[in-house]
């Protein structure tokens, strides 16, 4: 069965094929919400969503009594490079190995709000294939999301554990890979173009499930680097990155 595309997700995608196009160019104003919503034929508070989307993915910049412009691209200066893990430890002389702890395909009905709005996933879809039309479970879903877990490590003691998340609509043999050989963040730039990402990095103790993977305590202190990276306007990969606190330091120049 065709799933439907939500109306907000087809704003979206209209407003990056005029960007992509070059229709729009980087800081000129785009159509009024009042223009999209009757061009779509939906409420004004469709469109809204979004355009507060693409604000939060920042594509599009929304100035109070402007209106809302094509945001120029800009590109962060910060103390912190991060790296290829493997590529990193390769580079100090350190033995490199992963192992992969678990790999599995997510269906819409199995993600938490957070990753729904993350990947742009609409609740109502996810209602409708969650269930046949006679009421039953839906035993077919599709597949939305892929995850894998790994635990990196240097001279044969853990140092990161990483959990990742990719839109498997985009990189569907992705979850066929042996990721103890080849790298997540390889195969995902050889895949698919990546435009952009951010990222944060957190100080928290680790959970038990971290912490048995690390080899450390429970409520340990550790280093979380979480990161998304966009292609064709969209997340297509979240990644939490756990580090013991003692073993790994982020470094840069200033």
């Amino acid at each position: 069965m065709t799933k439907t595309v939500p109306a907000y997700q087809r704003i979206k995608n209209a407003i990056l094929d005029n960007i992509h196009s070059g229709k729009w160019q980087a800081g000129e104003a785009i159509s009024t919400e009042m223009a999209l919503a009757e061009e779509f034929e939906v409420s004004r508070m469709t469109v809204n969503r979004a355009l507060k989307e693409l604000s939060e993915e920042r594509v599009l910049e929304r100035r109070q009594g402007s209106g809302t412009f094509v945001a120029q691209q800009q590109f962060n200066h910060t103390f912190v490079e991060v790296r290829n893990i493997a590529q990193d430890l390769k580079s100090a002389n350190r033995d490199y190995q992963a192992q992969v702890v678990s790999k599995r395909a997510i269906t819409a009905s199995m993600l938490d709000n957070e990753m729904r709005r993350k990947f742009g996933i609409d609740e109502a879809v996810v209602s409708s294939n969650a269930k046949d039309a006679d009421g039953t479970t839906n035993s077919t879903e599709a597949t939305v999301l892929y995850e894998v877990k790994i635990i990196h490590f240097a001279d044969g003691q853990p140092i990161q554990f990483e959990e990742r998340w990719v839109d498997a609509t985009k990189v569907p043999e992705f979850i066929e890979q042996d990721f103890s050989v080849v790298n997540t963040s390889d195969y995902l730039i050889a895949k698919s173009p990546l435009e952009r990402g951010n990222y944060t990095i957190r100080a928290l103790a680790a959970p038990d499930e971290i912490a048995h993977a690390l080899q450390i305590a429970p409520q340990s202190p550790t280093l979380v680097l979480r990161r998304q990276t966009y292609s064709a306007g969209k997340v297509l990969t979240f990644v939490k990155m756990w580090h013991a606190g003692d073993r790994y330091q982020f470094s840069g120049k200033l």
